[in-house]
């Protein structure tokens, strides 16, 4: 005999259940995730800081390759 305990049609019984959109995995307490745009990673301090020396580095030798040399 099979059990049918508040599963889904067509799912085990020790499968997980899937989250609605907007919630994080962890229970009904959890609270919705935030969207995140695609410039998310940009405004992280150290990727910015990393970029930040990176471009400044890359237009010094510009500058130099320009007006030294």
């Amino acid at each position: 005999m099979r059990d049918t305990t508040d599963t889904p049609e067509g799912s085990a019984p020790g499968a997980p259940r899937e989250a609605g959109p907007g919630t994080r995995p962890g229970g009904p307490a959890a609270e919705p995730s935030e969207p995140r745009g695609c410039l998310f990673a940009f405004s992280q301090p150290p990727l910015a800081l990393f970029l930040a020396v990176v471009g400044a580095l890359v237009f010094l030798a510009a500058v130099h390759d320009l007006f030294l040399l």
